[in-house]
C-alpha cells in the first residue's frame, strides 16, 4: 500500500478508494452538505468515495462548553470511533481518508498508522478559504 503523503492531495486521489471523516458539533446542521461538497471534489479529482464517517460532539459528551473541542488531541475522534473508522478503512482497502477538519501533522501520522492509509485534511480539496469558512460556521477550531 502506498503512503506517499508528500504528494499533493489532488494527485493522491486519482483512481483511489476514499473515506470521508468528520468531527462535527451537534450544533452544525450542515454537516451533510459539507460531506457532499467534499465527495464532489473527490469525484472531480478521480477518487471514489466508499465510506462516510461522522462523529457528532453533543451535550452527552461533556456538556455544551466542550461541543466544539476534539475528543482526542492525538486522533481528533473518540477512541471507539477512531477504531471503527480504522476497521472500515482497512476492510474496504481505502487508499486515502480525508478529514473535513484541519489536522495537525501528529494527528495525520497517528491516524495514518491506525487507518492503514494516507490521511489528509480536506483543506487541499476545498481550498483553504472554504475550509476556514466551514470551520468558522460550525464553531470549530484547529485541534492541536
Amino acid at each position: 500500500m502506498r503512503r506517499d503523503s508528500n504528494r499533493s492531495p489532488v494527485s493522491l486521489l486519482a483512481d483511489v478508494d476514499v473515506a470521508l471523516v468528520g468531527l462535527f458539533s451537534a450544533k452544525d446542521k450542515e454537516f451533510g452538505s459539507t460531506l457532499d461538497l467534499l465527495a464532489s471534489s473527490v469525484a472531480a479529482h478521480g477518487g471514489r468515495v466508499v465510506g462516510r464517517h461522522v462523529q457528532r460532539r453533543g451535550v452527552s459528551h461533556g456538556g455544551a462548553a466542550k461541543m466544539t473541542e476534539p475528543f482526542s488531541r492525538r486522533t481528533l475522534l473518540s477512541p471507539g470511533k477512531a477504531r471503527e473508522v480504522a476497521q472500515a478503512c482497512r476492510a474496504a482497502e481505502v487508499g486515502v481518508a480525508i478529514f473535513v477538519n484541519l489536522l495537525t501533522d501528529q494527528q495525520r501520522a497517528v491516524l495514518s498508522e491506525m487507518f492503514g492509509c494516507v490521511v489528509i485534511s480536506g483543506e487541499g480539496l476545498f481550498g483553504p478559504d472554504l475550509c476556514r469558512q466551514r470551520i468558522a460556521a460550525s464553531g470549530r477550531s484547529r485541534a492541536g
